[in-house]
């Protein structure tokens, strides 16, 4: 395994996933990249979103209206360097990719010759399921690379 792609959103749990992501990156001697996939900006106005490592403000309707994809790029850079600041490493590397979670993901972990993609499952259950899907489930489903799934539900209960 010489190359750990790491998906992250902006759930409160992600900093754990970068955190676990990159520790088994290290264990191998991996190179590391971080991902972010940029989605519609209703998606960040979600009252049940909730932001991380400084990204405040996020579940403010009226800036996200007009947030624009250039915007929301900026932010997911920004979020990405703060991201890779607090692992401590300038060798890791990042990438936005923009549309549906899965694809992007699954298009990232091509581009960039990942052995491994690492990501969180947020265990959604009942008609959150029917309606949102499992972006885990899906790039399971459809990946030929080696995937690590952390639980997410375990870290937001702690």
């Amino acid at each position: 395994m010489k190359k750990i792609l790491i998906a992250l959103d902006y759930d409160p749990p992600a900093e754990k996933i970068a955190e676990k992501g990159f520790e088994l990156a290290t264990s191998m001697g991996a190179e590391t990249t971080l991902l972010h996939v940029v989605a519609e900006a209703f998606y960040y106005s979600s009252q049940n979103y909730s932001p991380i490592m400084g990204f405040e403000g996020f579940n403010d309707v009226g800036m996200l209206q007009q947030a624009n994809v250039d915007e929301l790029r900026n932010a997911a850079q920004e979020y990405l360097n703060s991201t890779k600041r607090h692992l401590g490493d300038t060798n890791i590397q990042t990438l936005i990719k923009e549309g549906d979670f899965g694809e992007a993901i699954l298009s990232a972990a091509t581009e960039v010759n990942a052995d491994i993609i690492v990501m969180g499952s947020h265990t959604r259950h009942g008609l959150d399921k029917m309606l949102l899907g499992s972006v885990a489930e899906n790039v399971l489903h459809k990946t030929t690379i080696p995937l690590f799934i952390i639980p997410v539900k375990k870290m937001e209960e702690k």
